[in-house]
């Protein structure tokens, strides 16, 4: 049963950007899949370092690879909606964006029947009326202290791990991206990245469950 967001323990309205867990913490977060290349690739990186995320599921991409969405599941990472079609939802009504992210919803469901989605991110962080309906619908909005825009066209490797390193403050959400385009360069960032840092004392934790 989803939570009921007119009691304590619901969601809010207010965007989660942080951990909630004091010290060296960090969660990373990828949007825009499934990826037929790239999201297999990040889940052997954070398999191999034991280490969970989020993936904020984009509909179209649901349903063309739903084998993928219950590989995220099975692995023990954590699900966001993120739109059906990846459009811009901040002029829309109310109405109109509950009936895209219930669809985006009934795909998540059909690929992995049962598995929880706890949060909503929009595309493009263009949130309108988005974070009432997410909430309303048992889902908590979610956002991000550090982007290092990885998406098209994507810098080098070398350069997003130097934003990331640079960028990463304790108990921050780190945006990323797994889908959307050639997210090889993400990749590698990544399997450099999660080392470093649990090498220098941070734990990888998940967003916080409420803003």
């Amino acid at each position: 049963m989803r939570p009921d967001p007119s009691t304590p323990d619901g969601p809010t309205t207010r965007l989660v950007e942080g951990t909630g867990v004091p010290g060296r913490t960090v969660a990373l977060t990828f949007d825009d899949g499934p990826h037929p290349v790239s999201t297999p690739a990040l889940l052997d990186v954070l398999a191999r370092h034991g280490v969970r995320a989020v993936f904020c599921l984009w509909g179209d991409h649901v349903r063309a690879h739903p084998e993928l969405v219950r590989r995220v599941v099975a692995e023990g990472h954590v699900l966001g909606n993120h739109s059906m079609h990846h459009d811009d939802l901040s002029g829309w009504d109310a109405d109109r964006v509950r009936d895209d992210l219930r669809e985006t919803a009934e795909a998540i469901e059909a690929a992995a029947p049962g598995a929880p989605v706890p949060y909503f991110r929009a595309p493009f962080g263009a949130w309108g009326a988005t974070p009432e309906v997410a909430a309303g619908l048992g889902m908590q909005p979610l956002g991000w202290s550090l982007e290092v825009a990885d998406w098209d066209p994507p810098p080098p490797a070398d350069e997003l791990l130097r934003r990331l390193e640079e960028g990463v403050t304790p108990g921050g959400v780190v945006l990323l991206h797994d889908g959307g385009g050639d997210r090889s360069a993400t990749v590698e960032a990544v399997s450099r990245l999660v080392p470093r840092l649990l090498a220098a004392g941070w734990t990888f934790t998940l967003p916080a469950g409420r803003g």
